[in-house]
């Protein structure tokens, strides 16, 4: 039997999903994609689940799309070209609003190549842990495309406008280290630690209260169309929604106790 395309473990209340098309350096398929969306429904679906790790097998995080796909590739000379609008609807659309809508902490360690969709696939999860060797490449110029899996949405907001530029058009290598300077991912640490360091971030993240996390990110999220007006609003309402909720309770009882509180919302 062949290796199944994604590679489930656990590890207490953490979920690792691995990309497991190492020889093609985890470049995307139409199967992969199906792959990846229904590993993260069930990991969303599973109450025991506190964090999801992404991750991918080999050399490399995710080289992004496969060009070698039929969905994607040329047909023959003077066959028409295909449309790639359907397949962003149909796979890459889903894929980012399943990870942005997860109901627990996402975090992306990243090692390798994380190019193209594999770059914007790390960048849409919730903190980038990296290892000194990763690169992350906005490689869409390079083929005549925009950045698609979220990123011209997601790059101007992590690094700004201009910086969004340079690495959308000119499709540079960044490496690990300067895309933590410039803010584009959480972390980079030596290649030795990085899977220490996700494990400990990931075992602490699922300790803590998980609703509010990722009532955090919502809020972080909707927070760059409001006005301060409404954001402040907005943040009443999550707080009077919160603040009614078992691990706040737990949250003041613990503080006010000196013991470590015992979170279960989700």
């Amino acid at each position: 039997m062949s290796e199944p395309l994604i590679l489930v473990s656990r590890q207490d209340a953490v979920c690792t999903l691995t990309l497991n098309r190492p020889s093609a350096l985890n470049s995307f398929t139409a199967e992969l994609h199906r792959e990846l969306l229904a590993r993260l429904e069930e990991a969303a679906a599973d109450a025991s689940v506190r964090c999801v790790v992404l991750a991918g097998a080999g050399r490399a995080f995710c080289a992004g799309q496969d060009l070698a796909d039929p969905l994607v590739a040329p047909g023959p000379e003077g066959s028409p070209p295909k449309d790639l609008g359907p397949v962003i609807e149909r796979l890459y659309k889903p894929l980012v609003q399943r990870i942005r809508a997860m109901p627990v902490p996402v975090v992306a360690a990243v090692h390798g190549v994380a190019a193209g969709a594999g770059a914007n696939l790390a960048l849409c999860c919730d903190l980038v842990v990296a290892g000194r060797s990763a690169s992350f490449i906005q490689a869409f110029a390079k083929i005549g495309l925009i950045p698609d899996t979220a990123g011209t949405w997601l790059l101007p907001r992590l690094v700004g406008r201009a910086r969004a530029f340079g690495l959308a058009m000119l499709g540079d290598k960044l490496s690990a280290s300067d895309a933590e300077r410039i803010g584009l991912i959480w972390k980079c640490v030596d290649d030795a630690a990085l899977a220490d360091e996700v494990s400990a971030l990931t075992q602490k993240l699922a300790a803590m209260p998980t609703a509010a996390l990722v009532a955090t990110r919502r809020a972080l999220d909707r927070s760059q169309h409001l006005t301060l007006d409404q954001a402040l609003s907005e943040e009443a309402g999550v707080q009077s929604r919160l603040g009614q909720a078992h691990d706040y309770l737990e949250g003041v009882a613990a503080f006010s106790a000196k013991r470590a509180p015992r979170f279960t919302d989700r």
